[in-house]
Parts: structure tokens; C-alpha cells; sequence
């Protein structure tokens, strides 16, 4: 199974992320993620990546994921180009339709209604899709963006992986389609981790939404994500769903949370189980977990390889 580091902590200086990025490599881990929004993400995703990219040799460097609203199609081919060159082919590109109230109620941007937003992700996913393929000229007409000769300049040498994220039907049915990796999450319609959301990250939850990617993917084989929102290992398993709970004002009971497929809480030995559990039950071949629930992981994923 591939570990990942999910870098959510404060940015203070250049030498601070240089360090937490070796430190992230040096652990073993396979990819380094970054996400996406505007207070709640501690640096822009694509430029902390170029950084990571000049003192690291190794590990995988994500966008988990990018809001698609934030950046013109044609604009973010560009910027993958480069940064898929700058991290010598090391680059996992993860896109989304974009959900949090927040982000767009600080930055101005337009939240529409989700079925235009998804229709806006599918005609990126398709237009990176053809450039990562053919280097282009790409000429096309979708929603968002009108596109003429496009080229894919410059030409990296292999094309970076395509991750699409989400937790609604179609664009599960998406990234099952297109991607190289589908990041199974919420459903965040509601645009916070409201009662639906959590609704949404129960096991049989997953079951479907699973259901969702393989019957897109036909016989194709993509890698299935997880992000483990809630990851401690400690044996007191219960005191510390609540106090998660407490902290994010989540809708959910501690049993319920610790029931998630997105919880990586308890001993060592059940969070062992729990990872097997992912990998048998599901096909999940990738997990990330935030850079600060990483002390107490990091052994077991060592047990487990990476």
C-alpha cells in the first residue's frame, strides 16, 4: 500500500517546509500532498511543490486536490507542465470540483450549483487528459474555456498521474473513467462537513461509491485513494474519536467515527487490521494522512511497506 503526507501544518520560513519536506521523504513515505483552499491551506499547492521539488528525489509531489474554479484549464496545463519537469516526472496532479463555502466567500469567486461545476471538471480532466497524451495542438470548446492550438509547452518526458477527487456519483464516475488515481471522499454538496458529509463516510457509504468508480473504469485499473481525516494510534480509542469530534464540531457519535473507513484510530495492531481491511474490502491501494498524525503512524506503515 502507498503512504502518503497530507502538509496542512503552518508555513514560517523557506528553511522550515524544506525541512518538513526531507523529513516527509526521509520517513519512507510515497507521496507528498498539498491541498487547496485559501485560509484553511497553509501554502499555494504549486509553488510549494516546485519548492519541495529542488530538495527531494524521490517521493511523489500532489495536489490533493486543486479546486478546478481557481485556475483557468489552459493556464493550469501550463503551470503541470512545468512543475512536472521542475520535479523530474515526480508529479500526481489531483483535481476537484471545488466545494467549501469558505473558499469562495473570501476569494469572490462564483459558487455555482454542483452540476455546472462538475460539467467545468470534466472538460479540464478531458483537456489534460488529450494534452498529457499527444502534447497537442489541442483545439476545443467546453464549459469554462475555448481553447485553440494548445500545446503542452514544455514537454515533459512522461505525463504526470492523473488524480481526481471527489464523493458524488458523477464525478466518481469521472475519475473512474479518466484518472490514473480516484480519491474516494465525502460528499460535500452541502459546501462544509455538515451532517450529509459525515453521513457520506460510513462503510456502506464507500461500498457504493466504490460501486461508482468500477463501473466507469470497465477494465480499466486505477489506484483507489483514501484520506484518513482521523489517524492516531493510541489505546484509548474512543477518548480520542470525541476529542476529534469536539475539535471539528462533527456530526457524528465516536462510534461512528471510529466505524469510518476514513479513521486510522486505535492500537497499533487494529490500525493494522483497519489498512488491511481498506486494502481487501475496497482495493484501496493508497492512503494519506495529515503531516501531524504521522508520529504515531509512522511505524505501522513501516510494518506495512510503502
Amino acid at each position: 500500500m502507498e503512504f502518503g503526507a497530507l502538509m496542512m501544518e503552518p508555513l514560517t520560513s523557506a528553511t522550515q517546509w524544506r525541512d518538513r519536506v526531507r523529513r516527509v521523504e526521509d520517513a519512507g513515505l510515497a507521496v507528498l500532498h498539498v491541498s487547496d483552499h485559501f485560509d484553511r491551506s497553509p501554502v499555494s499547492p504549486l509553488l510549494a511543490l516546485a519548492a519541495a521539488a529542488q530538495v527531494t528525489g524521490r517521493i511523489r509531489l500532489g495536489t490533493l486536490v486543486l479546486n478546478n474554479d481557481f485556475r483557468h484549464p489552459a493556464v493550469l496545463a501550463k503551470e503541470v507542465a512545468s512543475l512536472q519537469v521542475l520535479c523530474d516526472g515526480r508529479l500526481d496532479v489531483g483535481l476537484g470540483a471545488g466545494w467549501m463555502d469558505a473558499d469562495y466567500a473570501v476569494s469572490g469567486i462564483a459558487r455555482e450549483q454542483a452540476g455546472r461545476r462538475v460539467d467545468r471538471l470534466t472538460g479540464t480532466v478531458e483537456l489534460l487528459r488529450e494534452l498529457f497524451t499527444t502534447g497537442g495542438p489541442v483545439t476545443r470548446t467546453a464549459p469554462g474555456y475555448a481553447v485553440r492550438e494548445l500545446r503542452e509547452v514544455p514537454r515533459p518526458p512522461t505525463a504526470p498521474r492523473l488524480l481526481v477527487g471527489g464523493g458524488g456519483r458523477r464525478v466518481l464516475t469521472l475519475a473512474g473513467r479518466t484518472a490514473d488515481v480516484v480519491s474516494v471522499n465525502f460528499d460535500n454538496r452541502e459546501g462544509r462537513l455538515g451532517p450529509h458529509a459525515m453521513a457520506t463516510a460510513s462503510a456502506a457509504a464507500t461500498d457504493e461509491k466504490v460501486g461508482w468508480v468500477r463501473a466507469a473504469a470497465g477494465g480499466r485499473a486505477p489506484v483507489l485513494h483514501l484520506m484518513a481525516y482521523w489517524a492516531e494510534v493510541t489505546d484509548h480509542p474512543r477518548e480520542a474519536a470525541a476529542r476529534r469530534i469536539s475539535e471539528r464540531g462533527l456530526a457524528l457519535t465516536p462510534e461512528q467515527l471510529l466505524d469510518s473507513p476514513h479513521a486510522l484510530i486505535g492500537p497499533a495492531g487494529r490500525v493494522r487490521e483497519r489498512l488491511a481491511e481498506l486494502r481487501e474490502r475496497w482495493g484501496f491501494g493508497a492512503v494519506t494522512a495529515y503531516e501531524a498524525d504521522l508520529p504515531s503512524l509512522l511505524p505501522v506503515f513501516a510494518s506495512l511497506g510503502s
